[in-house]
């Protein structure tokens, strides 16, 4: 790919130095040196519940509103850039979002309606590559290698017609992060928005991070911020100073993470759902959760679809895993053996038997419910038999 710059409104490739897009007109020109040669993507719809309200309701168009709980109850789950503007932010209470900005319209939030505009994104998304992986409902990572030899595009080129298309045909907009691998993309994202386009290249990687505060890597929550902060690393710049071995033998596994994220290195793959060893779902909460009865909630319609999968499939697990996420991003997996099931209630009782175990009051921002060891129908034991010992 030739080109030096990218269209961002009509995703053409613009050579030379021009201020505007000989196709369409546009002022929004993006250039860096990289740009046409990096193969990662990560794509994050902006302010996704309030965007997508915003649409339903025009009126609401140039208006703060919040999604999330009533006047007096709960807590944001999502809030609009207007709202942002007087210091709003999600998970913060109801009532203090209110005390900053009175004129919010509090709208309760309708999940079903966000899953399907976030499935129709992802349709559109999986039409240029399959290598899709969904994070949440509003944002995933995009592994576009070889686009442009079926294409005829580069990587930045389709992230940016993806993002022209959920626009024209889903009315929301998304912000885009290209990079040679996960974790830079994914920070990328978060650079401009709304509506913006992030590169950070080979030769930026390090040298970006350097400044920045270790919170900025995967996986560094607060737990681990402060065990950093203790032996005085505050700045992604002071990792890149430790030796890999000294941080593996002070953090264990994570040290030899850090001490790679820290450079701009990670060796991830965009991994898209596959049912080849497991079929899953799982929900990443837009707050924390922490009682039995909101992750029982939540836990239902993913063990339903679940079984959805199987039955699509032909498949039947033979055992039932729980993954649940704590603020702090440590991950738990806990598993269950069955009988070979691709009933909901099946996978249903015996998740909440392994969820009853965990929650303990421990804030979590993700379940998840799935199966493994699948087997087709025709190759599962019989269950007298086993029940016999025959």
């Amino acid at each position: 790919m030739t080109g030096s710059a990218l269209c961002r409104d009509c995703a053409a490739a613009v050579r030379g130095d021009s201020p505007r897009c000989p196709k369409c007109d546009s002022r929004r020109l993006f250039r860096h040196p990289e740009l046409h040669a990096l193969p990662i993507g990560h794509i994050d719809c902006d302010s996704f519940y309030a965007t997508v309200e915003k649409r339903d309701r025009p009126e609401l168009a140039s208006l703060p509103v919040i999604v999330g709980g009533d006047d007096h109850r709960g807590v944001v789950a999502a809030c609009c850039y207007v709202a942002r503007m007087s210091g709003v932010r999600s998970a913060m209470t109801i009532r203090e979002a209110l005390d900053r900005c009175p004129d919010a319209t509090i709208i309760r939030p309708n999940i079903a309606k966000y899953k399907e505009v976030g499935h129709q994104a992802r349709a559109i998304m999986e039409a240029f590559t399959p290598l899709v992986e969904p994070i949440s409902i509003d944002e995933a990572y995009l592994d576009l290698t070889g686009v442009e030899e079926r294409l005829s595009i580069s990587p930045a080129q389709a992230l940016a017609e993806i993002v022209h298309r959920f626009e024209r045909d889903l009315r929301i907009t998304a912000s885009i992060g290209l990079s040679y691998n996960k974790l830079l993309a994914k920070i990328a994202s978060d650079l401009d928005k709304p509506r913006g386009f992030s590169v950070l290249g080979r030769a930026d990687g390090a040298a970006f991070l350097a400044p920045k505060r270790v919170t900025i890597l995967w996986g560094v929550g607060p737990a681990l911020e402060r065990r950093l902060f203790t032996d005085g690393i505050t700045r992604v710049g002071d990792l890149q100073d430790k030796d890999e071995h000294w941080l593996v033998k002070r953090y264990g596994a994570m040290g030899r993470v850090l001490f790679n994220f820290s450079r701009g290195e990670d060796n991830r793959r965009v991994q898209p759902e596959s049912v080849s060893k497991s079929v899953s779902s799982e929900e990443t909460f837009d707050w924390d959760v922490t009682t039995l009865s909101a992750l029982s909630q939540e836990l239902r319609p993913l063990a339903e679809k679940v079984a959805r999968r199987l039955e699509r499939e032909g498949l039947l697990g033979r055992s039932v895993v729980l993954k649940l996420k704590t603020r702090d991003f440590q991950q738990l997996t806990r598993s269950r053996r069955v009988e070979p099931t691709r009933s909901a209630e099946t996978i249903l009782a015996a998740g909440m038997a392994l969820l009853e175990r965990e929650a303990d009051g421990r804030a979590f921002r993700l379940i998840g419910i799935g199966c493994t060891d699948l087997t087709h129908p025709d190759s599962a034991p019989d269950p007298e038999l086993d029940l016999f010992g025959a």
